[in-house]
């Protein structure tokens, strides 16, 4: 049911990312560049698996965020004979959500409710719990991994689940529809966290309404749609219910994540991220990578994360036109410009924060961690932070969803948490 069976495949459990790579060329303004509408075709040109017809969008796509565009039974969540589906109402879902600029998408995912009723201090809450890195292929959506009993994130959502909780789970603009992954754009992600839960309140599940409490969670690449989705939701979800956000190892500054990942086992997770961005601005791949660094696009965009060592100890500077890493870029523009706006950090939640970061995080350095939290301390935000013990990015993640069960009884249950700013200014 999960790929960590061995300490390498729980490498890959990681997400992580890094980066903006290409100049500032814009494509033209056809709305069949834009990844989650019908027709997207992807950043390279690389053409994309026929995939089910649940996952194409329809030509009109709602404006509304968080608009029901179609729902489906969702079989296979929770066991492979989907014996669990007389206790859980799972459902795959596709509805509306907005990207940077504006534009209506269409996104997938999966919600699943208990079906006994609620018996908690507050009204039943729901969880959008944002995944970790799953590659960029369609292939590899939360919602067809899960179906196939491959999805790792099922070990996490099963324990919010036997606590009574609602989970949904997006699958992230250009996941699973047509484009490319938008990976590690802050807005398209928290944009796609915030709109699953709307449409979640929509399905008439046992004990869920619009007035349902809301809490947000994730760790490494859903640690930054988490905490993104945090941060936006006071001007863009505000009839939310919000009661807090739980991130782990959040990639809230690319620049020092890609400089750490180029030539390292998980290099992968740059590269993905140099395509979601590239296509999430639209920047011709050309501009900046040579030949070599376009096939190499042209490669991992169908790929799962399970496939991210094909790519170890590749040196991002043999891509490049110029010669050098796409971490040194960074500091000539747009690029500089380009991360400045994509870093989490700058805009205030309006909710308690838990936050857990391994001390020794091989892929997303803990300074960066630290930095978020004196960030939002400064903003006035009641943030609890807890450094972790446990030795990689991959070990990280299991203190960190042992602290949020716990953490989210507190917040559900209106207690106030333990605030630890003072220790960190």
């Amino acid at each position: 049911m999960s790929p960590c069976i061995t300490l390498r495949a729980c490498a890959a459990l990681t997400l992580a990312v890094a980066v903006i790579a290409g100049a500032s060329t814009p494509a033209g303004a056809d709305p069949h560049a834009i990844p989650g509408t019908a027709g997207a075709t992807t950043l390279t040109d690389v053409p994309e698996p026929t995939r089910p017809a649940f996952y194409e969008p329809p030509a009109e796509i709602p404006s509304t965020p968080g608009t029901v565009i179609r729902t489906e039974k969702a079989d296979n969540i929770l066991d492979p004979l989907d014996v669990s589906s007389a206790s859980f109402d799972a459902r795959r879902i596709m509805y509306s959500s907005l990207d940077r600029e504006g534009n209506p998408i269409a996104v997938t995912g999966f919600v699943v409710s208990p079906r006994a009723k609620w018996v908690g201090v507050s009204k039943r809450p729901l969880i959008s719990l944002a995944a970790g890195t799953q590659g960029m292929g369609d292939r590899c959506a939360p919602s067809r991994m899960i179906q196939q009993v491959r999805e790792y994130e099922v070990a996490f959502m099963s324990s919010l689940l036997i606590r009574g909780y609602a989970v949904a789970m997006t699958d992230y603009q250009g996941l699973g529809t047509p484009g490319t992954h938008t990976y590690m754009d802050r807005v398209d992600q928290g944009h796609a966290v915030l709109d699953i839960a709307r449409a979640a309140q929509k399905l008439e599940l046992t004990d869920i309404t619009a007035k349902s409490p809301v809490g947000v969670q994730g760790y490494s690449q859903g640690g930054g749609a988490a905490a993104a989705a945090a941060e936006l939701a006071p001007t863009y979800a505000p009839e939310l219910a919000l009661k807090g956000a739980a991130v782990g190892a959040v990639p809230a500054d690319l620049a020092p994540v890609g400089k750490n990942l180029d030539g390292g086992l998980n290099v992968a997770f740059e590269l993905y991220a140099t395509a979601g961005l590239l296509a999430s601005q639209h920047i011709e791949p050309s501009t900046l990578l040579n030949p070599k660094g376009v096939a190499k696009l042209r490669a991992i965009e169908n790929e799962c994360v399970l496939e991210l060592f094909n790519s170890s100890g590749l040196k991002t500077s043999t891509l490049t036109n110029d010669g050098r890493s796409i971490s040194d870029h960074f500091a000539d523009e747009p690029y500089r410009t380009a991360l400045a706006e994509n870093k989490i950090g700058n805009r205030a939640p309006k909710v308690p924060v838990l936050m857990v970061h391994s001390t020794m995080d091989d892929t997303i350095p803990y300074p960066v961690g630290v930095q978020l939290n004196k960030n939002w301390c400064a903003q006035g935000v009641s943030v609890n932070f807890r450094p972790s013990l446990v030795p990689t990015h991959a070990g990280g993640i299991v203190p960190f969803n042992a602290a949020a069960l716990s953490w989210w009884e507190g917040r559900f249950a209106g207690i106030k948490q333990i605030n630890t700013c003072g220790a960190w200014r």
